[in-house]
């Protein structure tokens, strides 16, 4: 279980806390009392996760800041003086990257540096965890998933950047954090899914989207294989590390990986099956009938949870098809006019709820 009394009252800032997983995660930093403060870009619409939950109710400070603009990091930096740091702004998409690689490396890349050396000077500072992705592995198709100690790597411009940010975040740690004593560690997440999330070019949000419009949607790639999991299953990682970060900066100052079970690692056309069962009615799906071979992505990819598991203590909670249950029920919500506030914090209630019962169990040895 998380630690509330860690928590409590912790000056804590979240980057691209304005995003989908930014998003999610202050509502449950501020239910576990810490003070957060936001460093993002602004929303890209009405309907987005941090809009339409008030996200950014009672937060500390809202900073409007690109990360490509090391002044304003640094004033931002020094206005809210975090104990605590989740670096999760990016420019998160594989296709999108192959359209604008050069912004995918300044922001993903230089963005990254410029936050870190902007902390590196900060007293007080006590644990500081950059999200990278699955993808920052040399991914070589694979059907057993990767460890920590596998080669970085990344044929893409997103893959590439998110290697590139892995190696600068060690070498920041080594030649400047160690110092300080202050924890500095890298999260790797699968593919993550939740209410709220409406990129373009993720599978869930396109499916979801086609049925809200009484479509067909239409998949790229059935057969890629992908390892699944709810939002709050990362997020629980994210902040487990941070505690862990903070008691020994030492021990804990890695890369770790957060990814669902093996049973969590589907085909998509399996999540595509759900996700039309959940949604009911017409809902169906279908195929363009060729790959996109201008825009490539990986078609296997998977990751092995073992050392957070025995290393940290932490496991996941749902399986892919709560997973996926919870977010048709998010999703239905928004477009029932529900109180998404609610529904959202009631997810985090109930995913509580069943951590705690899971910690019941036999401890992990």
């Amino acid at each position: 279980m998380l630690k509330k009394e860690f928590w409590q009252g912790k000056r804590v800032l979240v980057t691209g806390h304005t995003g989908f997983k930014g998003s999610w995660l202050l509502h449950w930093l501020k239910r576990l009392g810490a003070n957060v403060s936001g460093v993002a870009l602004d929303p890209e619409s009405e309907r987005h996760l941090y809009v339409c939950t008030d996200a950014g109710n009672g937060l500390e400070n809202d900073f409007r800041v690109d990360l490509r603009d090391p002044a304003l990091v640094r004033d931002a930096i020094e206005c809210c003086s975090p104990q605590i740091v989740f670096h999760l702004a990016a420019q998160p998409l594989v296709r999108l990257s192959y359209d604008s690689p050069l912004e995918t490396f300044e922001t993903n890349v230089m963005g990254t540096a410029y936050l870190l050396d902007a902390l590196r000077t900060v007293t007080g500072l006590e644990a500081i965890v950059v999200i990278t992705s699955d993808k920052c592995y040399d991914n070589k198709e694979w059907v057993w998933g990767y460890r920590e100690n596998e080669a970085i790597g990344g044929k893409d411009p997103y893959s590439a950047s998110k290697g590139a940010a892995e190696i600068l975040t060690a070498s920041y740690r080594h030649s400047f954090f160690a110092q300080n004593r202050t924890g500095l560690a890298t999260a790797r997440a699968g593919n993550v899914i939740g209410g709220g999330d409406w990129a373009i070019d993720r599978l869930v949000p396109d499916i979801v989207g086609s049925f809200m419009k009484n479509e067909t949607a239409i998949i790229r790639n059935p057969h890629a294989i992908r390892p699944w999991q709810h939002v709050l299953e990362p997020l629980s990682g994210y902040m487990l590390l941070a505690e862990r970060l903070a008691e020994d900066p030492k021990q804990f100052g890695e890369g770790w990986n957060f990814g669902p079970n093996v049973e969590g690692i589907w085909e998509v056309r399996k999540i595509a099956n759900v996700l039309k069962a959940c949604w009911g009615g017409s809902a169906d799906w279908g195929t363009t009938g060729h790959a996109d071979t201008e825009k490539k992505e990986a078609r296997i990819l998977a990751l092995d949870n073992s050392k957070a598991l025995f290393g940290l203590g932490w496991r996941p909670v749902w399986d892919t098809r709560t997973a996926l249950q919870r977010t048709v029920e998010w999703y239905r919500g928004f477009n029932d006019g529900e109180d998404l506030t609610a529904l959202t914090l009631a997810q985090i209630n109930e995913y509580e709820t069943a951590l705690s019962s899971m910690e019941q169990m036999e401890p992990i040895k």
